[in-house]
């Protein structure tokens, strides 16, 4: 099937798939310059699904630009670590990182809800906020500070608590403990007494294993699974209140971008797109595979207790309201992005959550009712 009837039957004739169907006809008319970009990611190529995000955007720029436009795509530490993308987007070391904005909530807190914060959006509202709620909008304004213009390109969806050595029952047994954790989750955290720390994805094995952190977390099964967590760590807890839904994404220098021509611009915005899809329903499809074999290794699946949960929101609460007495910017944001969370949940409670439940619940009395027969 011919490139342009696979995307018109693919289901992609929205309005970005029609602007990425004539930026394609136009980059391979013939008339439009070659362009060559390099992408650091933050991620080791091992972990197929972030890295593959962003090598995902690579192959569909080249593609619908006949090669024209290319986007070279560096792991992390290949060219800078997988915490220093925003920093080598931001001084033109490179044109663009695909990355998860909340490791530079040390620059500036706000910075994290481009990608999530504790007890935020899950990956559907995420969405809804950045594409029709003014959260794009609002973020962009933010980057354009450091130089910078963001596209959403990637979620995971409800990440997993993590990885502890030692079960975790109440909020007592939080008091001292070492935890690997992305982003502001480590916040509320430390009013409870964790000692947060922040390690790239391909440094947290090595030091769970050493003992240098007593538990971590990462993003979910099928990630966790390729980390070996499991084999230093036996107690997995769910859910990672503090990562809902959340985003990655493309960060591209602003002088880079202002100098491609709109047919290359629509065509990378378009594969930024496409990754965002991609990612979310590649992790759902595998997910539950890979919890299935880590249960089957001696796992211990572990909710965390309404008490944990309980107290972590009210410390996250408490954390958000300190940000937003001192940090305008900060601000500015959480008061859009709280109304449209409060306002998403109430809807989500309607419909979504009562069939997931019932859904569920349904599930469950099925699987007993087969177990009895057998």
């Amino acid at each position: 099937m011919k490139r342009r009837e696979f995307l018109k039957s693919a289901g992609i004739g929205t309005a970005a798939g029609a602007a990425l169907l004539a930026a394609e006809a136009g980059a391979q008319s013939g008339g439009l310059p070659a362009v060559n970009w390099r992408m650091a990611a933050s991620w080791p190529k091992s972990l197929d699904t972030l890295y593959g995000g962003a090598d995902l955007i690579s192959k569909r720029v080249a593609a619908a630009t006949g090669g024209k436009f290319n986007i070279k795509v560096f792991a992390a530490g290949e060219i800078v670590g997988g915490l220093q993308v925003l920093d080598a987007v931001q001084n033109g070391t490179v044109e663009c990182g695909h990355t998860a904005t909340y490791y530079y909530f040390g620059k500036d807190p706000t910075f994290a809800f481009s990608c999530a914060i504790p007890f935020g959006l899950n990956a559907r509202q995420q969405n809804a906020w950045m594409y029709h709620g003014g959260g794009l909008e609002l973020m962009r304004e933010f980057f354009k500070e450091y130089n910078i213009i963001q596209f959403p390109a990637g979620n995971t969806g409800c990440q997993m608590g993590g990885w502890f050595r030692k079960p975790i029952n109440k909020v007592a047994d939080l008091r001292g403990l070492k935890m690997r954790i992305g982003g502001t989750g480590g916040l509320p955290l430390t009013k409870l007494g964790v000692v947060p720390q922040q390690i790239a994805g391909g440094d947290i094995y090595p030091a769970l294993e050493k003992g240098t952190v007593d538990a971590a977390e990462w993003v979910g099964p099928y990630d966790d699974e390729k980390l070996g967590f499991a084999k230093v760590a036996k107690y997995y807890y769910y859910p990672g209140w503090w990562e809902g839904g959340p985003e990655l994404d493309l960060l591209v220098n602003i002088k880079a971008w202002e100098s491609l021509p709109a047919e290359y611009k629509a065509i990378l915005e378009a594969a930024c797109a496409e990754a965002n899809v991609w990612m979310v329903a590649k992790y759902d499809a595998l997910n539950p595979d890979a919890l299935k074999r880590l249960l089957a290794s001696g796992v211990k699946l572990q909710p965390f207790s309404n008490e944990i949960m309980a107290a972590c929101y009210k410390a996250s609460a408490e954390v958000y309201d300190e940000f937003a007495s001192k940090n305008p910017k900060f601000k500015k944001v959480y008061d859009s992005w709280k109304k449209f969370r409060n306002e998403q949940n109430q809807w989500f409670a309607v419909a979504e959550s009562r069939f997931d439940n019932f859904m569920i619940a349904a599930e469950r009395l099925t699987q007993r009712g087969a177990s009895k027969k057998g």
